[in-house]
């Protein structure tokens, strides 16, 4: 059974029965025969379906955004943004999957050669619940314009969400078995991953889950995308515009409640702009307005579960005990629900867990760097390699110093975000593959050599 909670009232929203063994089969057997068929078919009756869900998305906005916010407690109006986001990159795969699956003239001793995309069959996506849209669609669309099946298996607080999506592909018509949610349980992934029917699986989550199921993947050879965690440098340079810096810096730390995998969490300062920084983010750190997420003017609502409530703050007092200092927050607000004040802790450097670890919640470590090279040291001082930010004046500069950020994503005078125009995924401990963009299309295809004599 899997009991969904209310992170802002901290009451029981469902309980939704999980799948016995004949429903996943079904699931898996109905995946199986739409991926045959939908691999055939050409290009242009798969974008049609894409085009459908999208609309579907928009017409819905509204209730969906609501679901989120009921099931993991992100901002409403964050809630509208990610549903408006997943119909995008709906429309966008579809307009520009022709393009991008086009075969590639590779000419050799041949009369001629080139490079053909083929779908696999069925996609696992184990998606997280930080962004219970976004997440599902941004896999999901570019496999499925691929020519591939998607199954997902979501994460248990977000079931309401997964079935949700789920009923929508079904609204807009796509064809049945296109796209299943399976409600099994989290020691059933190794048996899904095993079966004969899945050709490779894509996964968000954490470090752990990762492992796990790279390693089930492995046994039975199957290829497989990690988005794994991140703590992503946010640089700031002494030419840095420290207005825009730092009220960037309030959105790419306290969006989303906080909780993202590309999040900005170790705000890396040359110590000639340090204190004014330091001065700004705290203030207008202070100014995010904590409150029910359904409300249009809360900036933060609460942490999605209790235990990651108490993870980020335990994380803070070791931080503090390690010799750190706290500038703002630091606690729970004395409510009901998953709430914790927005946090800044100054004078973190390596060794102390909020510089170590991934800090998922409303908290952030400020660092102070002596000078560039420093700064660009400290930055990959990390077991991740997500995103990061870059903020100074000096954009040639800038982009010399990227070629050293060990990093999957390198924005400069930015914040860093997914967008489908462009590849998305880490290095080191972040994980390997690429979702969206044309590298996020051919990730799940056979990419085949066709030699012609």
């Amino acid at each position: 059974m899997i009991v969904t909670i209310d992170p802002t009232t901290e009451a029981v929203l469902e309980r939704i029965p999980t799948m016995d063994r004949t429903a996943i089969d079904a699931k898996l057997e109905a995946a199986a025969r739409r991926a045959v068929a939908w691999g055939a078919a050409p290009i242009e009756d798969r974008a049609p379906v894409l085009q459908s869900i999208a609309q579907r998305l928009r017409a819905e906005r509204d209730e969906l955004a609501a679901t989120a916010v009921r099931e993991m407690g992100k901002p409403i109006a964050q809630a509208r943004a990610e549903v408006e986001k997943c119909a995008w990159a709906l429309e966008y795969f579809a307009e520009h999957a022709r393009a991008m699956l086009a075969p590639q003239e590779a000419p050799s001793n041949a009369a001629r050669s080139y490079v053909a995309f083929r779908p696999l069959g069925v996609v696992l996506a184990i998606m997280p619940w930080n962004f219970p849209f976004w997440q599902v669609f941004r896999a999901a669309a570019p496999a499925m314009m691929a020519g591939n099946a998607v199954l997902l298996k979501h994460a248990a607080n977000t079931t309401r969400c997964a079935l949700e999506i789920e009923r929508t592909f079904r609204d807009a018509g796509a064809p049945e078995g296109l796209f299943g949610v399976l409600l099994a349980r989290g020691e059933e992934i190794d048996e899904l991953i095993a079966d004969p029917r899945i050709a490779a699986v894509t996964l968000t989550g954490s470090e752990r889950a990762g492992a796990a199921v790279a390693a089930a993947a492995g046994d039975v050879l199957k290829k497989c995308v990690l988005e794994l965690g991140g703590s992503d440098p946010f640089i700031v340079l002494r030419d840095a515009d420290l207005g825009t810096a730092a009220k960037t810096a309030v959105t790419a730390r306290f969006q989303n409640n906080g909780e993202s995998c590309i999040a900005a969490k170790r705000f890396i300062v040359e110590d000639a702009v340090h204190d004014e920084f330091v001065a700004r983010f705290v203030e207008l750190s202070a100014t995010q307005v904590v409150g029910n997420p359904m409300d249009e003017q809360v900036a933060l609502g609460p942490c999605a579960r209790a235990d990651l409530r108490q993870t980020v703050h335990e994380q803070v007092l070791a931080t503090i005990e390690s010799g750190a200092r706290l500038a703002l927050g630091g606690r729970y607000l004395e409510r009901t629900g998953y709430f914790y004040e927005p946090t800044v802790v100054t004078n973190v450097v390596p060794g102390m867990r909020m510089f170590d670890e991934e800090v998922f919640g409303p908290a952030a470590a400020v660092v102070r760097a002596s000078d560039r090279e420093q700064a660009l040291t400290l930055a990959n001082a990390s077991s991740f390699g997500l995103g990061s930010s870059l903020w100074t004046r000096d954009v040639d500069a800038a982009q010399a110093f990227a070629a050293h950020v060990e990093a999957g994503a390198v924005f400069i005078n930015g914040i860093v975000a997914s967008d489908p125009r462009l590849p998305f995924g880490g290095v080191k401990r972040s994980g390997y593959g690429r979702e969206l963009s044309a590298f996020g299309i051919h990730e799940f295809t056979n990419i085949q050599t066709v030699w012609i004599g």
